[in-house]
């Protein structure tokens, strides 16, 4: 597929060798260029022969360049053309969840295998065929982030709602076989994929190590809006509590097998199941620490770091905290360490219910600005009040229900300032300093 060029960086190499914008990317060095993925594997040569077409014209440009040398082409879209979407109807999928009114781009479904080597993002692997496995084992992309859910094909098969989602599996073993790491995501519904089929699961995957770096278990999140869906549960205390012991059974097994721990129940499982979150060590590399995993660990110990690098000076400082129903008994472990070492330093603890979503749904990451304002007007919030950027749209000040930051800030009559996970940063920003 060739690629047009939305546009040529001024004295870059492309424009110094005279490519214009509307010109066709065909090939470098004799290899099709279909995406960002052949586009970024190719361009790394330091000697190019780039075909363009300009209209049925044929064009040819040597260019010699450093290793990591940007010659200067845009394109319309950062993936070079349409970003895919999801084939699966999972049983479990948040988007179907969704109220209606909600800004478009939430409703889109991204499987785009593209995005989880750039981005980070997890796929399914239902998208993929035996030429893009190929692909990725000649590029050597590495590591690959895979939403598997269950090892049990049949399984898989009911929970995706997708035919192709049990033979897909396959491509574990052949990225394995091929020295591709991956990171493993399981997505666990009550009474459906964990208990006997999270074991089965686990034992399944770690005879892939150490091509598999790791395993995330995180609960199934459930909004208000499921009339309709597929009957699943909530994870309560008991049914926590069994997945975390499954998990910690099986990661003791392999400290020892492998030198690891390798799977890891999300920060939910232990708030829920109540028991005490592990330290910092348990976690090891915080491999999947954007799945909700460790995350609380590292902040701890990030807030703890910080506060012996910072003096018992003077902090004159009457500020104030939002956060979810799950982290707020933790925050106010937090706020007692830094109100007992700063005594001239208050900080009003908040914790926000999700009416937005139903109160199942207990993260910061989806809390509304309309939530937000209703539970906070009229409540003392100090010279400033902070708040997790989890909660707002990525790169924008934006909430899920489109209310923005500003908006939110002169409707509390109040200072916001969104900390991003980050212990020694939320120490800073409430000391002030």
């Amino acid at each position: 597929m060739a690629v047009v060029i939305k546009d040529v960086i001024k004295n870059s190499i492309c424009d110094k060798k005279g490519v214009k914008k509307g010109w066709t990317l065909i090939s470098i060095n004799g290899n099709d260029i279909s995406d960002v993925l052949d586009y970024e594997f190719y361009l790394k040569e330091e000697k190019l022969l780039i075909c363009f077409k300009d209209g049925h014209k044929t064009i040819l440009k040597k260019i010699t360049k450093s290793l990591y040398d940007e010659i200067g082409l845009e394109f319309e879209t950062y993936l070079m053309d349409a970003q895919r979407s999801c084939a699966n109807r999972c049983i479990f999928c948040f988007i179907d969840q969704l109220p209606t009114g909600m800004r478009n781009s939430l409703y889109f479904k991204d499987d785009d295998s593209r995005l989880s080597f750039l981005m980070g993002n997890y796929i399914t692997l239902t998208n993929l065929k035996d030429k893009d496995i190929e692909r990725i084992i000649k590029m050597h992309i590495s590591p690959i982030n895979i939403s598997v859910h269950t090892m049990n094909p049949e399984l898989r098969v009911e929970m995706m709602k997708n035919k192709r989602a049990g033979e897909c599996l396959k491509y574990i073993k052949q990225l394995a076989d091929a020295n591709i790491k991956m990171n493993i995501q399981l997505v666990l519904c009550r009474g459906i994929n964990d208990g006997d089929e999270l074991r089965r699961s686990l034992t399944e995957l770690s005879a892939y190590a150490p091509q598999i770096l790791s395993i995330a278990a995180v609960p199934v999140g459930l909004t208000k809006y499921r009339d309709g869906l597929y009957n699943l549960q909530g994870y309560d205390k008991e049914s926590s509590r069994e997945v975390v012991d499954i998990l910690n059974e099986f990661g003791d097994k392999f400290i020892k097998e492998y030198g690891t721990r390798l799977c890891y129940p999300a920060d939910e499982f232990f708030i829920k199941s109540e028991y005490p979150i592990p330290d910092a060590d348990y976690y090891e590399e915080f491999s999947q620490i954007e799945n909700g995993v460790g995350m609380w660990a590292s902040f701890r110990s990030q807030v703890i770091d910080a506060m012996i690098d910072f003096s018992e000076d003077d902090v004159t400082r009457n500020v104030s905290v939002a956060t979810s129903v799950s982290a707020y008994k933790l925050f106010a472990e937090i706020v007692d360490l830094l109100e007992e070492k700063w005594h001239n330093l208050h900080i009003d603890l908040y914790s926000i219910e999700n009416d937005f979503f139903g109160h199942s749904i207990n993260v910061a990451g989806l809390i509304t600005g309309q939530d937000y304002f209703k539970q906070l007007i009229g409540k003392p919030l100090g010279d400033e009040l902070f708040i997790s950027t989890n909660s707002l749209k990525n790169n924008e000040d934006v909430f899920l229900d489109d209310m923005t930051l500003d908006e939110l800030s002169q409707k509390l009559n109040v200072k916001i300032t969104p900390v991003e996970n980050d212990g020694y940063i939320f120490v800073t920003k409430v000391l002030g300093k």
